[in-house]
């Protein structure tokens, strides 16, 4: 086959691939009418803000690390900006403010997914055939699947990731300015993004570019340092400028707290001032130790069921020993062993609780590389001692995967979605409950415009137009405490979304003056706050 033939054909399957992702990921949009969690709606409503004029600013809280003084609120003080500008740049381009149009750079995103799997499963294998499987294993990207057509990261990461690695294997002039500005983008998406500019060091100091001479002190190694440097700071330079005139620090205050916690509820503390290393000594290093077992426990359960979709995990182990003298691969498992460590030892709430599943999408494009040929070499291993056609049995074998994949994705795609015996989608299903609130009670007793103290405030300002803030850790005097602060009107109660200090005004509304129960909304209790 010619050069030509063979790159009309990359382009086909390229192409070919893409128009897939894009089919899977808008099958999925379809049933998706709202961003569904609080960090889609956080980056959905961030959007909005930007798209409508507004800035980096927020008519909601959805924690108080930052000890914030008022709303609006400069936004974007713990989770990063990059999903949100990618959600406004969908609603610039249509010129409509809707959820529909914020999605389109996500889906944009998605049909890009599979390409770039395929891509670099090709500079790995360098073998077409598999290089298509690992692109029909992104297409069907079990329980990432949900997650990639909505305004969150993942999509963001699982391309960003695979690009990184893809720009790691090559020897292009520029690839180190190529690696920072990735790095730079991966942190404006997440904030332990920051992790990748390590790797890119490392990537610089340990990976020669193509006829180069190699050594670590050397001028190459300086050079390509600095470039790495360069194209991290034209992502995030203008970035940490804002957070320098906002919070006066180059990084947002919200994040650092979050070493010295000591339960997953203290990130809603109020005041945050409780949240301190003296605190988090207080409580025993026992309680820290057993805490960050916890953690590690869910995030390598994590890794088998999502990173590993269950059967591929074995499939991917044995394709990175197969390449474990490739270069890129081993700073890949460091870069693996650094991201488990900083989410269970550092972070262990945030990384057990969708840290490191978000985070770990960065290295799903390479897992996805690697697993169709750990099948093709367990295949040859197995069909050598019982005689198969090894040829046959592989191409048996890949497509059967790649089936069981389709399969899975399916069902965990519905169930994600759709309940099937009751009829109705679950993923809607928190902000129709806040519409149908807001429409009911508030919009009802207020008119004047009111703060409301809810579990998800992003999500209840999309469904209302109100300003929204976190309840807060504690008991009714905390919550109190917040309302006065924040000149709030009305608090929302939903089963099992509220701190164990608010138990007993659950079950007991009328237990304190303060909180004049005025309506129940299928099992959510709407107060009027009396000051």
């Amino acid at each position: 086959m010619t050069v030509n033939k063979i790159k009309i054909l990359g382009w086909r399957d390229t192409l070919i691939l893409a128009m897939l992702g894009l089919t899977i990921s808008g099958g999925i949009a379809f049933f998706q009418r709202s961003p569904g969690y609080m960090d889609a709606d956080y980056y959905f409503a961030g959007g909005l803000q930007l798209a409508g004029g507004k800035g980096f600013s927020e008519p909601y809280l959805w924690n108080y690390l930052d000890d914030p003084v008022g709303l609006p609120h400069p936004s974007h003080a713990y989770w990063m900006p990059f999903a949100s500008i990618v959600a406004a740049m969908g609603m610039f381009l249509t010129g409509h403010m809707t959820w529909a149009a914020a999605r389109i750079g996500f889906l944009v995103i998605a049909s890009l997914i599979p390409p770039v799997a395929y891509k670099l499963a090709y500079f790995i294998t360098n073998q077409r055939e598999l290089a298509i499987i690992s692109g029909l294993l992104a297409t069907f990207s079990g329980f990432y699947s949900v997650f990639i057509p909505i305004t969150d990261t993942f999509g963001i990461y699982l391309i960003l990731g695979g690009l990184f690695f893809i720009i790691a294997h090559s020897h292009i002039k520029v690839r180190d300015f190529l690696l920072g500005l990735c790095a730079g983008l991966m942190h404006l998406s997440r904030a332990d993004g920051i992790i990748w500019l390590v790797i890119s060091i490392i990537v610089v100091l340990t990976i020669p570019t193509k006829n180069k001479r190699f050594s670590i002190l050397s001028k190459r190694t300086v050079v390509g340092i600095i470039y790495c440097l360069i194209g991290y700071l034209f992502i995030m330079g203008a970035w940490f400028f804002r957070n320098e005139l906002v919070f006066g620090s180059f990084l947002a205050p919200g994040g650092g707290k979050m070493l010295w916690l000591t339960s997953y509820n203290q990130i809603f503390s109020y005041p945050p001032g409780v949240i301190t290393f003296n605190h988090w000594m207080k409580n025993g290093l026992e309680a820290a130790l057993k805490i960050r077992l916890w953690a590690i426990n869910i995030n390598l359960q994590n890794t088998l069921a999502t990173q590993g979709n269950i059967i591929l995990l074995p499939l991917i182990c044995i394709g990175i020993w197969d390449q474990r003298k490739n270069p890129v691969i081993q700073i890949a498992i460091v870069a693996w062993f650094i991201n488990l460590i900083v989410m269970s030892i550092f972070f262990p709430f945030a990384g057990a609780r969708g840290g490191f599943f978000h985070s770990g999408a960065a290295f799903q494009l390479l897992w996805w590389s690697l697993a169709p040929l750990g099948l093709v070499i367990l295949v040859r291993t197995i069909g050598a001692k019982r005689k198969w056609n090894i040829q046959k049995a592989s191409r048996v074998f890949l497509i059967g995967t790649v089936g069981i994949t389709m399969i899975l994705t399916g069902f965990i795609s519905v169930g994600k979605l759709y309940s099937p015996s009751s009829g109705w989608n679950y993923w809607s299903n928190e902000i129709d409950l806040y519409r149908k609130v807001n429409a009911l009670t508030i919009n009802t007793f207020s008119s004047n415009k009111p703060t409301v103290i809810v579990s998800n405030p992003p999500g209840f300002y999309l469904a209302s137009g109100w300003n929204a803030i976190a309840i807060p850790d504690g008991d009714e005097m905390t919550t109190l405490t917040v309302a006065r602060k924040f000149a709030a009107s009305y608090l929302i109660l939903e089963e099992g979304a509220y701190p164990e200090g608010l138990n007993e005004l659950f079950k007991n509304p009328d237990s304190n003056a303060n909180f004049k129960l005025i309506e129940k909304v299928e099992g959510v209790l709407v107060f009027e706050i009396i000051p």
